[in-house]
Parts: structure tokens; C-alpha cells; sequence
């Protein structure tokens, strides 16, 4: 999978993926951004609900019938200092219907433990490389 992202000027980015969809972010005007956009934090945490949200309603297919409503609330605590990433995430799940809670939390479970690529990539390895004016460079030190 390969999402490639454009710098629109100050703190704007726009993303695009395989499915073909503009994703637009901004830095907050704390951060010299316009807010014309989601900030990536905000993102992260939409594409964790997003991805959890996929597997809860596919493992409860069967059941979404009796569901009348399925939201997630994420709430993710920062870092005071930089670089203020994650140390806390919690996703509540407001859940409205005729469906046993055991079978919701199984479907959390499941997610989490086995389908969820995205919390399964919040401890990923990540590396760098530069293109600069057509030229691979290599990282000196």
C-alpha cells in the first residue's frame, strides 16, 4: 500500500491512497496551520476507530440488523513534551440495539488481538529515505 502526500503550501498536506480519495490536513494556527484540515494526530485516531469499526461489523454481520447505533469515541492522551505521541488511547463504544454485550466485546477482542492492522502498527519500524532533486541520498553521520 502506498499513500503519497503533498505539501499545498504552510502546514497543508494533501494524501492520496490506493482508493483514490483526498485526504486533507492542516496543522492547527497554534502550529502556523490554517486548520484547513484534520491534523495527523486526529487522523491516526480516526484510522484506528476506523479500522476497529471494520472488524467489529464484519465479526457482527449477522447482528447489524438488531444494531441501531455504532459510534466510537477516541480519546488519546499526549505527550507533554516533543515528540507528543500517544501513551494513552481509549475508544469507548456507544453501542444501541438488541445484541448481547459478550458478543461486542468478543468482536472488540478479536479486532485487537487479531484483525486491527492499524493498532497493529502503532509499534511499527519505521524508516527513512530521501529523494532530494532526483538523487537518492544516503544518511551521513
Amino acid at each position: 500500500m502506498i499513500v503519497k502526500t503533498i505539501w499545498e503550501g504552510g502546514r497543508k498536506f494533501t494524501a492520496q491512497g490506493d482508493s483514490g480519495y483526498d485526504i486533507k490536513m492542516d496543522a492547527t494556527p497554534a502550529y502556523g496551520g490554517m486548520g484547513e484540515g484534520a491534523t495527523p494526530t486526529e487522523m491516526l485516531l480516526a484510522a484506528l476507530a476506523g479500522c476497529i469499526g471494520i472488524d467489529v461489523t464484519m465479526i457482527l454481520n449477522r447482528y447489524l440488523d438488531k444494531i441501531s447505533k455504532l459510534e466510537f469515541i477516541t480519546d488519546g492522551t499526549r505527550k507533554e513534551e516533543a515528540p507528543k505521541g500517544f501513551v494513552a488511547i481509549t475508544i469507548t463504544f456507544v453501542v444501541d440495539g438488541d445484541i448481547d454485550g459478550k458478543r461486542v466485546w468478543r468482536a472488540i477482542d478479536l479486532s485487537e488481538e487479531k484483525y486491527c492492522s492499524v493498532s497493529d502498527s502503532l509499534n511499527a519500524e519505521i524508516t527513512y529515505d530521501i529523494i532530494l532533486n532526483g538523487a537518492k541520498l544516503t544518511r551521513e553521520v
